[in-house]
């Protein structure tokens, strides 16, 4: 049953999560603003001497990719907004998923504060973290699932492209750290260890649909970041056809698997 016809009455902690959420809101609006370069920050491309450009490592998406940012953004505020509204204070979805989504604009803040301050090896932490809380975030509203429109766009839907993304931005935070640390590779090829790990994302991501059950957002994030590795693998100063087809692939098998999963799953499981 869907978390709207089982709402109780508001009780104050319902208020107090609402406005922490908004608070959280704000403070990852200001750090996006400063990652952006256009307050004081410089942008996240140039941090640590540009260890985060989309040259930097064979994993480092084109530039255009980052757009989902303000997608995502423009998802997170207005979820921030209606999860403020009185109708939703005591919805059991709310209330569950609430601090959960919280904790992610704290931890986005602090992945653009810590890339600004140049401490990639902290960066790697943080995301990592995101990741996580962003995977019990989509469990939560899996268990749960709503029965509204703003529920399946301003939750599902942008939690969906957040957790698809931030996937990526794993991969590609990694491979910066490392390679900023002088990693060597082990006697393997930048080329070689860059497929591998496209392979063991593709993996995961495919294994996501199962779990999510054919969820489109995630696949739809995470093919987004893929087709982009591809894209700059090709046009960017650092080529490499191989690990550029293996990117293009890669989008590809997720898409068709989780379209897969979506259209075999049985009636009884949707939502």
């Amino acid at each position: 049953m869907s978390s709207i016809a089982s709402a109780s009455r508001p009780i104050p902690a319902d208020r107090v999560r609402q406005v922490a959420v908004i608070v959280g809101a704000v403070v990852m609006l200001v750090g996006a603003v400063v990652g952006s370069g256009f307050v004081g920050g410089t942008p996240i491309p140039e941090v640590a001497g540009g260890a985060l450009g989309p040259d930097a490592t064979l994993l480092a998406p084109a530039g255009p990719a980052f757009a989902i940012w303000s997608v995502i953004y423009a998802g997170l505020i207005c979820y921030a907004v209606w999860q403020a509204l009185p109708s939703q204070a005591a919805r059991e979805r709310q209330r569950r998923a609430g601090y959960w989504v919280l904790a992610s604009l704290l931890l986005n803040a602090a992945w653009i504060l810590s890339v600004q301050a140049g401490l990639l090896a902290l960066s790697v932490v943080v995301i990592v973290a995101l990741l996580v809380e962003l995977i019990a975030t989509f469990g939560v509203l899996r268990a749960d699932p709503g029965a509204s429109t703003a529920d399946a766009v301003l939750l599902d839907g942008t939690f969906g492209l957040y957790l698809g993304w931030v996937m990526v931005a794993t991969v590609a935070n990694i491979a910066a750290a490392l390679q900023a640390a002088g990693f060597r590779g082990f006697g393997l090829s930048a080329h070689a260890w860059a497929i591998a790990l496209l392979c063991v994302f593709t993996v995961i991501a495919c294994a996501l649909a199962f779990w999510d059950r054919g969820r489109l957002a995630p696949a739809v994030a995470a093919a987004w970041g893929l087709a982009w590795i591809g894209v700059s693998r090709l046009a960017g100063s650092l080529a490499s056809p191989p690990v550029a087809v293996t990117a293009f692939a890669a989008a590809a098998l997720v898409l068709l698997v989780t379209v897969a999963v979506r259209i075999t799953r049985s009636p009884q499981r949707r939502g």
